[in-house]
């Protein structure tokens, strides 16, 4: 999957190849209505047949797109829109699905666990959990051309919240990050897609004929936002934004010699940036070298975590059997420490199988990536496929300490409704995506 979608040979060999992609999967799909019309009785009309009463023997030859046939659905019929629905539906990916629904099961389990003496946060998050999935089926009803339709508005509208919560955001603990519109709202985290929408967007537009100018133009458009969301300040959530853009720019052909030069850079100016960070940021790169420095302290959730997680052993301690959750050792147990939870009542043997759907889930994305029909669904299916890798790195290597405690959840597992929310988004463009392939 990896080999596919970065782009290969010069720009007019992609672009025929492209043409030549495009060409086989016209030809596929008259194939296919031809063989629908090969099987339909004799004097039996197609179902998306306009023709007059006499039907010519032309009426059989010539087939409409699939959008043709939806739309005369829509118009002709009062149920189009539902067998539109269910069409979709149907061809939905079953083992994207799949593993979402176990992981989202296997983290409400553990949540029961972790927080049976918060039950209101077990039912916020089983509301959560029905909303995202809600949210995920909607976006798979999605056609993926609509989608790059609106990417640029998207993309937009996410800055100019972004700017209204630099004026006019609620502060809280220092930072600020939120904005009251009725309901108080994150617009950070609508960049988490909007930015790759944007940026897969923007290369689409740009074809297969892609210069060194144009990575420059998607670097400025990732600063934008990033630069924002530093300012709240939100490292975390702008680290997270920068990867998602990133990987779109990586995936539309960045040079492999300019990423070498562009790490060499950021080591280089580590010294500089170290200047720049904020006290509580410091704080937790100290903490990371050695949490004992401060055991009460900023090294209290990292110690805690760790413990948790060896105590588990093997097999773990069993359901409902963590000492460690139990007796309030481990802080923020039911979100960004639920994997401390689980390491603890399940043990090794649950962290395997926790990982090994993990790599199905990141894996499978990256599949329907390599597949997808057209440039913009492959580059936002690839970052979407870094951004549920870098969410399951980051908060795993959180808790095991070996990266710094940043306000990162684990995909469908911890408790929350935003993140839960943005990752069944990104879920559901997935299903799109492999609906809109098979078309």
């Amino acid at each position: 999957a990896f080999h596919r979608l970065r782009p290969r040979g010069s720009p007019e060999d992609r672009a025929r190849r492209a043409r030549g992609k495009q060409r086989l999967r016209r030809q596929n799909r008259g194939s296919r209505r031809q063989r629908s019309v090969g099987l339909l009785a004799d004097g039996q009309k197609p179902l998306w047949s306009a023709a007059p009463e006499t039907p010519s023997a032309a009426t059989y030859l010539i087939a409409p797109t699939p959008q043709e046939i939806m739309s005369n659905y829509l118009l002709n019929s009062g149920s189009g829109l539902l067998r539109y629905m269910l069409g979709r539906l149907i061809r939905c990916d079953l083992m994207l699905v799949s593993l979402v629904m176990t992981l989202s099961t296997i983290g409400f389990i553990t949540l029961f666990s972790a927080g049976y003496s918060f039950p209101w946060r077990i039912e916020d998050q089983l509301r959560n959990i029905l909303v995202a999935g809600t949210v995920m089926l909607l976006f798979a009803m999605i056609p993926i051309r609509l989608l790059k339709k609106v990417s640029l508005p998207i993309f937009l509208a996410g800055c100019l919240l972004l700017l209204a919560t630099h004026f006019f955001g609620v502060t809280v603990k220092g930072a600020t990050r939120w904005l009251n519109v009725g309901i108080r709202i994150q617009p950070s985290e609508i960049m988490k897609l909007g930015v790759p929408l944007m940026l897969a967007w923007y290369y689409h537009v740009r074809g297969e004929h892609v210069a060194w100018w144009d990575h420059i133009v998607a670097f400025l458009v990732l600063a934008v936002p990033v630069g924002f969301i530093l300012k709240q300040p939100d490292l975390g959530t702008a680290v997270l934004v920068a990867i998602a853009g990133f990987s779109v720019i990586f995936f539309a052909g960045l040079n492999w010699k300019v990423i070498a030069l562009g790490v060499t850079g950021v080591l280089v100016s580590l010294p500089v940036v170290w200047n720049y960070l904020y006290d509580y940021q410091r704080e937790r790169i100290l903490t990371l070298i050695d949490p004992t420095n401060d055991p009460l302290g900023r090294g209290f959730h990292t110690l805690q975590s760790l413990i948790a997680i060896g105590s588990g052993g093997v097999f773990g301690k069993g359901w409902m059997e963590g000492t460690q959750a139990h007796l309030d050792f481990i802080p923020e147990r039911t979100s960004d420490f639920l994997f401390a939870v689980f390491s603890e009542e399940f043990g090794f043997i649950g962290n395997i199988v926790l990982l090994v759907l993990y790599t199905l889930l990141i894996g499978r994305s990256f599949f329907i990536a390599a597949t997808a029909s057209s440039r913009f669904a492959r580059l936002l299916s690839a970052s979407i496929g870094v951004i549920f890798f870098t969410y399951t790195f980051v908060n795993m290597g959180m808790v095991s300490g070996i990266l710094p405690v940043v306000g990162v959840p684990l995909p469908f597992m911890s408790y929350g409704g935003t993140a839960l929310l943005i990752l069944g988004m990104c879920s559901g463009v997935l299903l799109s995506v492999g609906i809109d392939s098979e078309a």
